[in-house]
């Protein structure tokens, strides 16, 4: 079973953190790189068991994954959680003995968006789960690939404010 590691970048996300990080028990450790919070954020990470680690301005995004403990790492925002489908999705994949090597490099998820007050499909499904090799960045979340197997359930970006 390969264990997953979820990744999340935070700055001042206390009133959004808990319901992303509330739906991951799927993944074995939660890692959150603060850049520096001011508010509650590092007690709710805490609070749901993360490792909190400081963001450190000079390092690119793929040294964090040197810090995780597993080889798989499960991206996300704050802004974002899992569907219920996409949770079993996770288990299912994690209790996979195949999933043991490295056959695809990574695997994306559908988004669901939230707009005002209506939910959008978006039209391209975004790498969220990768092993720690990865290289390819955009930000803080891994770069797009054409070749990532789909996952199943949807990745939910909710506006908050």
């Amino acid at each position: 079973m390969p264990p997953i590691t979820a990744l999340l970048h935070t700055k001042n996300d206390a009133p959004r953190l808990g319901r992303a990080l509330e739906m991951l028990l799927p993944c074995a450790e939660l890692l959150i790189v603060d850049h520096h919070s001011s508010d509650a954020t590092l007690r709710i990470a805490h609070e749901y068991g993360a490792l909190t680690i400081p963001a450190d301005k000079t390092a690119p995004a793929e040294h964090y994954l040197e810090k995780a403990r597993h080889d798989w790492v499960f991206c996300l925002t704050p802004y974002e959680s899992i569907s219920e489908g996409l949770q079993a999705t996770l288990y299912e994949w994690a209790s996979s003995p195949t999933n043991n090597s490295v056959g695809a490099a990574a695997y994306a998820v559908t988004v669901r968006e939230q707009v005002s007050e209506i939910w959008q499909n978006c039209s391209t499904p975004e790498v969220r789960l990768i092993h720690r090799n990865w290289t390819r960045w955009q930000g803080w979340l891994p770069g797009s690939d054409p070749a990532a197997k789909i996952l199943e359930g949807q990745l939910l970006r909710i506006a908050f404010p």
